[in-house]
């Protein structure tokens, strides 16, 4: 098969890891990376092994023609930077949080599926061995019926409102930030109808949210997601079931899970041992779905992003006049 080529719109950090994420697939390569600043682009390229740069995002894609865009910039222009892939023709990995609210994500969705062109938000978490081992945990009944879950992310961030935690002009808010993941993991693992959810949230003086709190009702099962930039947590997630719970400490990168028994006692420890780059797994969903002409993931399919982008709105709506 030929080489998947991957074009990478933004040059920051996290840019860096899906380059190195991509070096360790056989048969995908970044072959070009942009940036509003074409110096900034330059060092990236040079630093990351990327054999072109440019200045201008439009210009890569026309040039490029690649196989697939990984969009690295702040939430702010994920949505215009998806639709201009689109207009291109070229299949979207996009970061998360993949949009600030339900309308971006609607837009981007609907030309997605008009034009057949595969796009998916990057939730790389939904993909790492120990969140799928906890999948296989909860499918088998080792716990029996999931009945309560709570999951709780939070640190202290940069409060400079020129960065990206507390930015509103860079979509900045802990919603967008790590709700998402608390979010998406939790209706990721508890595969329930989901009946009704409510948020709380307190504001900061720069006008991003920076705590909430999101209560999920399933069918059979009631979660609460604790997020916050105020604070140092203890991060974790847990599902409390009929006979025993399942922990996952630090659930975003999850590299643990531990499944306990109806007394409390530790019946299995599950250690990822093998992932050297958890990027990886995202990025070859990617290259296996647009291969195969799907327009979405099965693992991250539209309606989750767009759920929790819905989500978003709500929190939004909780904003002080």
């Amino acid at each position: 098969m030929k080489e998947f080529r991957f074009v990478i719109l933004g040059a920051g950090n996290i840019a860096g890891k899906f380059c190195e994420a991509v070096s360790l697939i056989e048969g995908a390569a970044v072959v070009a990376v942009a940036s509003k600043s074409l110096t900034k682009a330059m060092n990236f390229a040079e630093k990351n092994g990327v054999v072109k740069a440019y200045g201008d995002y439009e210009e890569m894609l026309q040039m490029e023609k690649p196989d697939g865009a990984y969009i690295a910039v702040t939430p702010n222009d994920h949505h215009r930077l998806s639709m201009l892939c689109l207009k291109y023709g070229v299949p979207v990995l996009c970061e998360k949080a993949m949009f600030r609210n339900s309308r971006e994500a609607r837009e981007v969705f609907s030309l997605s599926e008009r034009k057949g062109i595969f796009v998916m938000e990057a939730l790389w978490s939904r993909f790492l061995p120990v969140v799928r081992e906890a999948e296989e945990w909860l499918a088998t009944g080792r716990i029996g019926k999931a009945k309560l879950a709570h999951c709780t992310i939070g640190f202290r961030a940069d409060q400079d409102p020129e960065k990206r935690y507390y930015s509103p002009k860079l979509g900045g808010g802990a919603s967008k930030d790590i709700t998402v993941y608390a979010y998406e993991i939790t209706t990721y693992l508890i595969r329930q109808k989901l009946k009704n959810r409510t948020v709380s949230a307190i504001w900061s003086e720069s006008g991003v949210d920076e705590s909430s709190i999101v209560t999920l009702e399933f069918e059979e099962t009631l979660a609460s997601l604790m997020t916050t930039f105020a604070a140092d947590t203890d991060e974790r997630l847990v599902i409390y079931g009929e006979r025993g719970r399942i922990e996952l400490p630090y659930p975003h990168y999850a590299s643990e899970a531990f499944l306990y028994g109806e007394k409390g006692e530790l019946l299995e420890h599950f250690r990822d041992e093998v992932t050297k780059n958890g990027f990886t797994y995202e990025i070859e969903e990617m290259i296996r779905c647009v291969e195969i002409g799907l327009c979405e993931s099965p693992v991250v399919p539209h309606s989750a992003t767009l759920s929790c982008a819905e989500l978003f709105d709500e929190i939004d709506a909780t904003e002080p006049e």
